[in-house]
């Protein structure tokens, strides 16, 4: 493949590299689009990191919902301190750490 390749960039290949009117640029008209690519990467990488914190974030807060409810279901606790305690933690995000 190696030697495909530099046989296709030595002889003039398909329109770019060393030949007649090579500029030393590369493949004409896909320069624009490194910064765009670039941008879209960097994108996904800082959209995965915010889902992750906020998943992190949030798990306490569902695993005390769900502790609280199957409480209630069992019948441990009340429909009145079920209501109160699941305002509490609404109201009040856990904190970590």
């Amino acid at each position: 493949m190696t030697t495909t390749l530099s046989t296709l960039v030595l002889a003039g290949g398909p329109g770019w590299g060393p030949g007649p009117g090579w500029d030393g640029g590369g493949p004409p008209g896909l320069w624009p689009l490194i910064p765009i690519v670039w941008g879209l990467v960097w994108l996904a990488v800082i959209a995965t990191v915010v889902v992750l914190l906020w998943r992190r974030g949030s798990g306490d807060t569902r695993s005390a919902r769900s502790a609280l409810a199957e409480r209630f279901a069992r019948g441990d606790i009340t429909e009145q301190e079920y209501g109160e305690r699941l305002a509490v933690l609404r109201r009040r995000p856990p904190r970590s750490g």
